[in-house]
Formats: structure tokens, C-alpha cells, sequence
């Protein structure tokens, strides 16, 4: 009894926790597996190495507080030609990630980039790697609202630990001339030092009309783009479609010519 409390204290001061709490059902198993000493030492410290993961990873995707569950298996590639499966799958990698470089998602509203976003940023989670899932709406009313308060460095330093900072959405509707400088300190912040992944439905052309100040969008542009991959989705909206194959919205018919009578 007294070898079985020490070697359960010493586990919990080792933080071996995985082992401590499954101890004898670990060691049943291996017994039965009839495990050399190396294989059941082997087998005890993967038991352990997993547990953490599942944790770590569990964690991390609360931290990133995605709107939602996405998986790139769960992706319809067939539905959205314009995307090469082989380049997310080497996104899911996370080399650009630890390069610090940037990705951006165009396209127009429902063609996946979401999904997308949301799927390559648990891929980033698994790879351990910190993420930060915000709406391009929402990340601009807080350094807004920072910048008002006096605690803009404040905000500028949260938002530029993650590793990853996913902004969903940018461009949906303008910003004001303000937020454009703004949200330039953040760029020039995380630039060539943290990654970010922005989807928005408005090519890079248009993002001075985007951000209210042409200048600002140049400067913006600028570090964005120098280390960057872009993908531009063409095709239809999923939620479209969808609603077309169940018949509760019909494709556009080509209007009647209106034809005069003498």
C-alpha cells in the first residue's frame, strides 16, 4: 500500500497524470500484450503523450473561439472547381504558418471560405499552434473601442499573440477612415512575425473603397501581400444551391420580351 501511494505521489509530482489515473489498467494491458519492460515503458509514455495532446488541443480550440465545427474532410471540393484540393492540403500543413506569412480567402458570400478559414485554423490548433478566430465587424468595434479608451497598445498586444489571427469577413461592409489606420498597427504588428488569414467577399482592387482611405489599403496591401498565397473562389453559394435542390428557390427565368401590338 505504502510503494502504491509513493509511486502515485511521485506520478503526480512528474505530472504523469495520464499514468497515474488508467495505472492499472495500463499495466493489465500490457501484461496481457506480455510487453518487454522497454515495450510497456514505450506504451506508458504514449498513453501519456496522448492525453496531453487531447488536451491541448481541446484547449486550443476554445481559445480560438471558431463560430462554428468545420473539417476539411467535410468540404466539398467537386462543388468549387476553382479551388485546388492539393494547395489546402498543403495549407493544413502549417509551413506557412511558421514562416509568419499570410493567406488570403476572396470570394463571393457562401462559396466555403468560412469553412475554409474555420478548417485550416483546427488544422493549426492539432499542429500546435495558438489561433484566434474573430469577424472582420467585431475585431474592428474592439480596436475601435480600444483606441477609445486609451488602451489601443493594450488590445494591439492581445490580439498579436496568437500565432494564427483569423479575420472572417473583411470588407463586408466599409470601414471608417479611422479603422483603416487601425487596423494598419495590427498588420504592421504581426508582419513577418505572425501569420493571418482573411476571407473577404472583395478582391484586393477594391479594398480602398473597403477601408475608406486608398493610401491606407496600399500600405495595408503592401505587408500583406509580400509573403502571401491567395486563393480566389468562384461558383455558387452552398446555401443557394441547396435551397435549389430542395425546389424552394428557383434559378432566375429569362425574362418575356414585351412585344407592341399595332
Amino acid at each position: 500500500m505504502l510503494d502504491t501511494d509513493r509511486l502515485d505521489e511521485l506520478l503526480t509530482r512528474l505530472r504523469l497524470t495520464a499514468i497515474r489515473d488508467q495505472l492499472d489498467s495500463l499495466l493489465d494491458e500490457a501484461s496481457r500484450a506480455q510487453m518487454t519492460l522497454r515495450e510497456a515503458l514505450l506504451f506508458l509514455a504514449e498513453r501519456e503523450v496522448a492525453r496531453r495532446d487531447t488536451r491541448r488541443i481541446q484547449m486550443g480550440v476554445k481559445l480560438a473561439r471558431f463560430p462554428c465545427v468545420r473539417t476539411l474532410e467535410g468540404f466539398d471540393f467537386d462543388a468549387q472547381p476553382s479551388i485546388d484540393p492539393g494547395q489546402i492540403r498543403d495549407l493544413a500543413t502549417g509551413r506557412w504558418i511558421g514562416h509568419g506569412q499570410a493567406l488570403l480567402l476572396l470570394g463571393p458570400p457562401g462559396v466555403g471560405k468560412t469553412h475554409l478559414a474555420v478548417a485550416l485554423g483546427r488544422e493549426a490548433v492539432d499542429r500546435g499552434y495558438t489561433v484566434l478566430f474573430t469577424s472582420g465587424a467585431a475585431l474592428m468595434a474592439g480596436l475601435t473601442k480600444a483606441h477609445a479608451d486609451g488602451r489601443l497598445e493594450e488590445k494591439l498586444l492581445q490580439i498579436s499573440k496568437p500565432k494564427l489571427l483569423i479575420i472572417d469577413e473583411l470588407g463586408y461592409l466599409p470601414l471608417e477612415p479611422a479603422a483603416a489606420h487601425l487596423f494598419f498597427q495590427l498588420v504592421s504588428r504581426r508582419y513577418e512575425r505572425a501569420s493571418m488569414l482573411i476571407t473577404s467577399n472583395r478582391p484586393v482592387g477594391e479594398w480602398g473603397q473597403v477601408f475608406g482611405d486608398a493610401v491606407a489599403a496600399t500600405a495595408i496591401l503592401d505587408r500583406l501581400l509580400h509573403h502571401s498565397q491567395v486563393v480566389t473562389i468562384r461558383g455558387d453559394s452552398y446555401r443557394l444551391r441547396d435551397k435549389r435542390r430542395s425546389g424552394l428557390l428557383q434559378k432566375a427565368a429569362a425574362p418575356t420580351p414585351i412585344t407592341s401590338e399595332s
